[in-house]
């Protein structure tokens, strides 16, 4: 490829008009450059825009295999797309020589494809046999540098969360549903008489199972069998393979709640050997990609509408189980679209730009 970036690797970000690829363009414009030339690309729909990218206005292309012309060695495609999409069109990238950075669940499962948040695992970029380094969901992703580094010093044998997952999660369709919902609540008595608010809402009630506005939806994914979803065994899968413990003990149950930007969770993490919550809160100070908020008494703990707009994980409410000298509870949240999911698939792509360097 050509062009006045030519010194660094070329990368190009498929789904780039979508939710998350917004937010990716604004994270490449804030990070240092380590970049060459940057493709855009999206369906063909969105073919012709215009997005601005490090200060730069820069055209949007179709995703055809002509998209991915001059792309060889050293160079990144990074997909922000459905897995199917990813599915299809990665190994199309991959025959060129280039490597692949997906944020889809196509390759989440696969043996051959490392699953990876840099402040935990980031080591596991540099063994790709398929050319494909996975991000995990946006979940997992919220929590696990803060599981990462205390299960580097205590040893974790047991895990139970609760997510309470932000409705940006489901791209633009599923902050539109919310907000369209809001607007149909506000100023009611609406939420005291069973089925008030769903008559209100009415059946469209977006990508969610039920009304997200004035409640919480227990329910995230496709039925799987015992009644677990589908979204709650990636969370299990996908932790167990990022801390390479691969029959950790874990349960998931994934809520939906009405909030726009930012995941929350609850968890009890029960380790190898007894927890000082005091030591626990030094290991989380120290931690990367954590930001430790932790003094109730003043009023002061994590929320979902804090941590929105921030790349960290912030995590507060430490405290040593009372039945359980080995057990921690604690709350943590974060962005879901940046560490989530464009955060995370940027730092994957630099430390492989790194290796090309």
């Amino acid at each position: 490829m050509t062009g006045p970036r030519s010194s660094g690797p070329a990368l190009a970000v498929v789904g780039a008009t979508g939710a998350v690829g917004s937010v990716l363009l604004q994270i490449l414009s804030q990070r240092a450059d380590v970049w060459g030339d940057i493709r855009l690309i999206a369906s063909p729909r969105s073919a012709g825009r215009v997005l601005a990218v490090r200060g730069e206005e820069t055209e949007v292309i179709a995703l055809t295999e002509d998209a991915f012309d001059g792309f060889g060695r050293g160079d990144i495609v990074l997909f922000l797309t459905p897995a199917e999409v990813s599915a299809r069109w990665a190994p199309v990238v991959t025959a060129r020589g280039a490597v692949v950075v997906d944020q889809s669940a196509a390759f989440r499962e696969d043996p051959e494809v490392p699953l990876v948040v840099p402040e935990v695992n980031g080591h596991a970029v540099r063994i790709r046999p398929r050319g494909i380094v996975a991000g995990p969901d946006c979940v997992t992703a919220a929590m696990i540098a803060t599981l990462g580094a205390l299960h580097a010093e205590y040893g974790l044998a047991d895990l139970a969360v609760s997510s309470y997952q932000a409705a940006s999660a489901a791209g633009r369709a599923g902050s539109e549903a919310l907000r369209r919902q809001l607007s149909l609540v506000a100023g009611s008595t609406l939420g005291e008489q069973t089925g008030d608010v769903r008559r209100a809402v009415g059946e469209d009630t977006g990508p969610f199972a039920a009304p997200l506005a004035l409640n919480v939806v227990p329910w995230s994914g496709e039925l799987r069998e015992g009644g677990w979803s589908s979204h709650e065994l990636a969370v299990r899968a996908e932790t167990r393979r990022i801390l390479g413990l691969e029959s950790l003990p874990i349960a998931v149950t994934c809520v939906q709640v009405p909030v726009v930007t930012g995941h929350s969770l609850t968890a009890r993490a029960r380790f190898e050997r007894e927890v000082d919550a005091g030591h626990a809160r030094e290991i989380l100070e120290a931690a990367p990609g954590v930001v430790l908020v932790d003094d109730p008494e003043a009023g002061e703990f994590p929320t979902p509408a804090d941590a929105a707009g921030t790349d960290p994980a912030w995590v507060g409410r430490v405290r040593g189980s009372l039945d359980d000298s080995r057990s921690l509870e604690f709350f943590v949240c974060a962005d879901n679209l940046r560490k989530g999911a464009a955060l995370n698939a940027t730092q994957i792509s630099e430390l492989i730009a790194g290796e090309f360097a």
